[in-house]
């Protein structure tokens, strides 16, 4: 980013006669260059997912609000990411997104899957509905992290 700013410079010479002074006044310009670094905030409503299973045929749901904040360079990528926390139950977990930018798919078992993206900087909320394929009935918790992240 660069910023052009007019310096003008005052140059005074006075005199020590009674009423004799001269001023001498230059112009030119400055250029500044700033780099401001990427700068993401996230809040979600639980990083612990609820389930209770009643039936292997009909999957239950549970749903995390967020609010992804994010400060980036012009037009830079900003990505919500979500994973298992490591010995989570590893039935088959998948989410829907509901928001600008929100995306649907399955949880990978192995690491982060991305649950939104967005170009630019600003403030995004959103929904994210989990739903977990268990045969084991019950209430079912699982851990999982959120990573906002502006590359």
């Amino acid at each position: 980013m660069r910023f052009r700013f007019p310096v003008c410079v005052v140059a005074g010479l006075l005199t020590v006669t009674v009423n004799a002074s001269a001023a001498e006044t230059a112009c030119g310009t400055v250029t500044v260059v700033a780099t401001f670094s990427s700068r993401t905030t996230l809040h979600v409503s639980s990083d612990l997912l609820h389930f209770d299973v009643v039936s292997a045929d009909a999957p239950a749901t549970a749903a995390v609000d967020f609010v992804a904040a994010a400060r980036t360079n012009a037009g830079g990528p900003v990505v919500l990411s979500i994973e298992r926390v490591p010995q989570a139950d590893a039935a088959a977990l998948s989410f829907d997104g509901a928001g600008a930018g929100t995306r649907s798919g399955t949880m990978s078992a192995d690491g982060p899957t991305v649950a939104g993206q967005w170009i630019g900087s600003g403030v995004r909320r959103g929904r994210l509905v989990f739903a977990l394929r268990s045969t084991t009935p019950g209430n079912h918790v699982v851990p999982i992290r959120f990573v906002l992240s502006a590359p």
